[in-house]
């Protein structure tokens, strides 16, 4: 709806200040036309919106203006609610957060915020996932001052395996997966990612981020992400297994039916596994014991009953 838009427009030159006509026409998917009689709209109901020429120019607010925050609907407010400051993981964080909904709560009217206390008294968010503890996000505060103040990033990180390392970077945006944050920035070896949790320690540079043209920090996630699940699928294992160990096995991994014309006498099923390396199938279909049966590839087959045999001698069987 057009007064949607307006609105939008109006929270958008608030928020970001002074903002072009381009910037505008993208965050709601309008045209430039379009924008300009929004423009033309606001000012004629109002609004001191300000046109600014030249390279540096654009759309403002004429200076010491500021809009009421209209009431939130029920949408919005269960929208909200349901993302609490405790999804955020970090502590001082999630702290913060915890204020900056405190503040909003209190500037609602005291109708709408008995109903958002009595929502939220309903809905409890744990950070902490059933395996392991949360995440280490010691370095995430100076992470995301780097990231908003377009500033290099000297910081000390460990890869799996391996010594911690100095690196200097240009941050470029952060990534909240699940309960994990991830730091995608630009380095010696060009756009990369940086789980947050194993920067050991951080700090930010005197030093501005000179972003690259055109980058989009959505678009590159989730081109990383079609890589990542492409590299991560090597090794193909075809498994001949029991029902129950096939359904926790499609649970906790990659694992899809395979087409057969044959029935089996036990009931037993076939399925396709995924495993990034033969040492993590070894692991892990050591762990099934007689519950698995390795058809393909012949070599992993090999393994396996090699394996089994050496257990065998060893217990003296």
């Amino acid at each position: 709806m057009r007064a949607d838009r307006l609105l939008s427009i109006l929270l958008l030159l608030q928020s970001r200040g002074r903002v072009t006509g381009r910037e505008i026409s993208q965050a709601l998917e309008v045209s430039s036309r379009t924008v300009h009689r929004d423009m033309e709209s606001l000012s004629a109901a109002g609004v001191p919106v300000v046109a600014l020429r030249g390279a540096k120019g654009g759309w403002e607010l004429a200076d010491g203006w500021k809009a009421q925050v209209p009431r939130l609907d029920d949408a919005e407010l269960r929208a909200l609610l349901m993302a609490q400051p405790r999804v955020i993981g970090d502590r001082p964080l999630a702290a913060a957060a915890e204020r900056a909904l405190a503040k909003l709560l209190a500037a609602m009217p005291e109708a709408q915020r008995e109903r958002a206390v009595s929502m939220r008294e309903r809905l409890y968010v744990d950070p902490t996932g059933w395996r392991g503890t949360p995440e280490e996000l010691t370095a995430l505060p100076v992470v995301q001052d780097a990231v908003a103040r377009d500033r290099q990033l000297r910081m000390t990180y460990r890869n799996p395996g391996q010594e911690p390392r100095e690196r200097v970077v240009s941050p470029l945006g952060l990534v909240a997966k699940a309960m994990t944050w991830y730091l995608v920035a630009d380095g010696e070896s060009g756009v990369r990612t940086y789980r947050v949790s194993r920067i050991q320690s951080a700090d930010l540079l005197d030093v501005p981020v000179i972003r690259p043209e055109g980058f989009d920090l959505a678009a590159h996630w989730t081109a990383s992400q079609l890589r990542y699940a492409e590299e991560r699928r090597r090794i193909r294992v075809l498994l001949r297994v029991e029902p129950g160990t096939a359904r926790t096995m499609r649970y906790h991994q990659q694992v899809t039916d395979a087409p057969t014309d044959t029935s089996d006498p036990d009931g037993w099923v076939r399925v396709v596994v995924y495993f990034e390396a033969e040492e993590e199938a070894v692991f892990v279909l050591n762990g099934l014991g007689p519950r698995a049966e390795v058809l393909e590839p012949q070599s992993l087959r090999d393994r396996i009953l090699a394996d089994a045999r050496a257990v065998a001698l060893r217990l003296g069987s």
